[in-house]
């Protein structure tokens, strides 16, 4: 068992400990970057594309992952007129979806390439003295309703770049936390 002991321990000292720190990936989408599926949901044209383009762009529910497939009631729940918003407000094209009821159907598209990275001293980590978590993606939304096959209403938004960064500091390390866990509570 010392045998081993001693080279497991040199390999620990000698290594490049950044490398040992969790790194966490979401990718929840086929598109390669923001701009590529908003291109997509850009090049239909709302009262001339039909279902076989939306295909054709990567947007197949039966193949691309995270899409939520919406029905009438689904459409007029998000788009139905309030007190601040009237009808003549909205777009002819989700005013068309909402009248043709049952033939009244969309998509709604959640996508994402998102990277979480811890960085700097895995022993400072480790010991939960300082922790550097580097978050940097992107992130996508669209909407596309139709009426029976053809598109009526189009529209996206999203996060194109995210870089965060997260700097958490314990000065006395494993320690930190334990106060609360010894105080009594009243």
């Amino acid at each position: 068992m010392r045998k081993l002991a001693i080279p497991f321990g040199l390999l620990l000292l000698t290594s490049g400990c950044s490398t040992w720190l969790p790194v966490a990936r979401t990718d929840t989408t086929s598109f390669q970057s923001f701009d590529e599926a908003r291109l997509a949901i850009e090049s239909l044209v709302p009262m001339k594309s039909v279902r076989a383009e939306l295909e054709k762009n990567g947007f197949n529910p039966t193949k691309h992952p995270n899409m939520t497939l919406l029905v009438h009631a689904d459409v007029v729940r998000r788009f139905l007129p309030s007190a601040i918003l009237k009808r003549e407000d909205l777009d002819p094209g989700i005013l068309a979806c909402l009248e043709a009821r049952e033939a009244c159907h969309g998509i709604e598209i959640i996508g994402a390439k998102i990277s979480r990275e811890r960085k700097g001293s895995f022993w400072a980590d480790f010991f939960n003295f300082q922790r550097r978590t580097e978050t940097t993606g992107w992130r996508f939304n669209a909407m596309v309703l139709m009426v029976n096959d053809l598109v009526v209403y189009r529209s996206w938004s999203g996060q194109p770049v995210i870089d965060e960064k997260e700097v958490t500091r314990n000065p006395l390390g494993p320690l930190q936390d334990i106060g609360p866990a010894i105080v009594p509570k009243p």
